[in-house]
């Protein structure tokens, strides 16, 4: 909320700043300000927005991903498969329902990896998104930043022409008095 308080602020002294001027033409800064502000809707938390977008399809596939990427798995996959070899070399030696060079093992592996390759490709592609999202607000918040770089500038340029004419003002009756001086 505070940031749309303050976009709002914003917008309105931009305007403010440019009606006073008159019909003189906009600065590349304020004419890109302004196109952005009328393409601009009001942002919200970007996580929660991308969140609310996910199909049960993306959900699952990041789930799936995140689990599948974690040490918990890494571990418990490990304690599988050695399970597996030991169990079936050792316990069932003479019935071994997978023997040793476990081709059932190799199967059920490689349908782990046929699932699990698409799965992290999906989750990728919505990091990829969220990144672009982000990078987005980025620009918007650059942009902002840069609007008030644009108002510090021009008011700083308002306090030095406002400084030179009091400057001025106080050597002007210097300068006359020296002229009388020197006329004297």
């Amino acid at each position: 909320m505070n940031d749309f308080i303050e976009t709002q602020a914003e917008v309105r002294q931009l305007a403010q700043a440019l009606l006073s001027r008159g019909k003189a033409p906009l600065t590349p800064g304020e004419r890109r300000m302004i196109e952005r502000i009328a393409r601009r809707a009001q942002v919200h938390d970007l996580n929660d927005e991308l969140e609310e977008r996910l199909t049960f399809g993306e959900r699952l596939a990041e789930h799936v991903t995140a689990f599948g990427g974690s040490w918990r798995f890494i571990l418990g996959f490990g304690v599988f498969l050695g399970i597996w070899a030991l169990f079936n070399a050792l316990v069932l030696a003479e019935h071994a329902f997978d023997p040793y060079p476990f081709v059932f093992l190799n199967l059920v592996l490689s349908m782990l990896a046929a699932f699990q390759a698409p799965l992290i490709l999906m989750a990728q592609n919505r990091q990829a998104a969220r990144d672009r999202a982000a990078a987005e607000l980025d620009y918007d918040t650059n942009l902002r930043s840069e609007t008030h770089i644009l108002t510090v500038l021009e008011k700083v340029d308002a306090l030095q022409a406002r400084l030179e004419g009091l400057a001025a003002e106080l050597e002007a009756p210097k300068r006359s008095a020296r002229l009388h001086a020197d006329a004297a």
